[in-house]
C-alpha cells in the first residue's frame, strides 16, 4: 500500500497449554484503515485482539504495533490505543461522568484536562443527557456507547473494537455505526471482530475471516463475494430430489444447503431468472450475494459453541 502500517504481524502464534487459539496469522493494518477480522465462535478473533493490546503474550511470531515489539513496548502502546473490550468493565455505582475521569486518570489526563473532550464525546454519542445517571441505570445500548467515548478520551490514534454492538437493537447499531465511520473519516484507524456480517460488510475496507485459529481468505467485502460466491443468491425451499434436478439442469450454478433450504450463486441475475420463472409458486428470494453468504460457505452452516 505504499505506507508503514500501523501493526504488523508475522506467524502470530498463542497456544494454551494443547490447544492452539492463533495459528500462525500474518494480517496489517494501516492508517485511516477499518480493517475486520469475523468467525465462529472460538476461530481466535478475540486473543489475537487481546495480543495486540497487551493483555495476552504472544506464544511465537512477531507483533509490531506502532512499530513497537508488543512484548517489550506495552506501556507505550497502550498510551497510544482506545479498546472497547466485549465486557465494557464500567464501574455500575458510579455515574456516567465520574466513570469518564476516573479512566482518564490511567492515561494521566486530569479532570479538567479531559472535561472538554468528554463533553463532546458524550454529544457525540447522544449521551449528554445521562451525564450524571449511574451506569447500571443505562441501557445495554447506551452502556456500549459510553464504552466507545471511555476508549476515545485519550484521543487514540487506532481503536480496537472487539464485539461493538453483539446484543444491540438495529437503531442503536446504526447509529454506532454512523458515528464509527464519521471517526474513521477524522483519520482514526479501527480493528474490529464482529459476528454480524452486515456489520462488517458496511464497515470494514478489508475482512479477514478466521477459522480454527487461522486466517482462511482475505480482501475487501466486494472481493470475497465475487471471488467466493458470485454477486447474485437465490433462496428457496427445495427437497433434496429438487435439488438433484436443479444440479442436472443448471450444473453451472454454486450451492449450498442449509436444512430445508438451498442457496444458489451466479455472476449475475440472469443467470438465475429462468430459475426463479420455473418456481413460480414457490417461495424463492433473488437477492445480491453477501459477505454472510461468503462466511458460511467457508466456515459451514452448523453451530459451533
Amino acid at each position: 500500500m505504499g505506507r508503514e502500517p500501523l501493526i504488523a504481524a508475522r506467524s502470530l502464534t498463542k497456544r494454551y497449554g494443547g490447544l492452539t487459539a492463533v495459528n500462525e496469522v500474518d494480517f496489517e493494518v494501516y492508517p485511516a484503515e477499518f480493517l475486520g477480522f469475523v468467525g465462529p465462535n472460538g476461530a481466535g478473533k478475540t486473543t489475537l485482539m487481546k495480543m495486540i493490546y497487551g493483555l495476552v503474550e504472544p506464544s511465537e511470531g512477531a507483533l509490531h504495533v506502532f512499530g513497537e515489539e508488543v512484548r517489550e513496548g506495552a506501556r507505550a502502546i497502550k498510551a497510544r490505543l482506545g479498546v472497547v473490550a466485549q465486557d465494557d468493565n464500567l464501574d455500575p455505582d458510579l455515574t456516567v461522568w465520574d466513570n469518564l475521569m476516573i479512566y482518564a486518570r490511567y492515561f494521566g489526563i486530569d479532570g479538567a484536562g479531559v472535561a472538554p473532550r468528554a463533553r463532546e464525546l458524550l454529544d457525540f454519542m447522544e449521551l449528554t443527557a445521562r451525564r450524571d445517571k449511574e451506569v447500571n441505570t443505562l441501557s445495554g445500548g447506551m452502556r456500549r456507547r459510553l464504552a466507545i467515548v471511555r476508549a476515545l478520551l485519550n484521543q487514540p490514534e487506532l481503536v480496537i473494537l472487539d464485539e461493538p454492538t453483539t446484543g444491540l437493537d438495529p437503531q442503536v447499531r446504526h447509529l454506532i455505526w454512523d458515528r464509527l465511520l464519521s471517526l474513521k473519516e477524522r483519520g482514526i484507524t479501527f480493528l474490529i471482530t464482529t459476528h454480524y456480517m452486515e456489520e462488517a460488510e458496511s464497515l470494514c475496507d478489508r475482512l479477514h475471516i478466521m477459522d480454527e485459529g487461522r486466517v482462511i481468505v482475505s480482501g475487501t467485502p466486494r472481493e470475497l463475494i465475487s471471488r467466493h460466491v458470485g454477486e447474485y443468491a437465490l433462496e428457496l425451499l427445495a427437497a433434496p430430489t429438487m435439488e438433484q434436478e436443479i444440479a442436472r439442469r443448471w450444473p453451472e450454478l454454486e450451492r449450498q444447503r442449509s436444512g430445508q433450504r438451498l442457496y444458489l450463486y451466479a455472476e449475475d441475475r440472469e443467470t438465475l431468472l429462468p430459475l426463479v420463472e420455473e418456481l413460480t409458486g414457490r417461495e424463492t428470494r433473488l437477492r445480491p450475494a453477501s459477505v454472510e453468504d461468503v462466511f458460511l460457505k467457508l466456515t459451514g452452516r452448523e453451530i459451533r459453541e
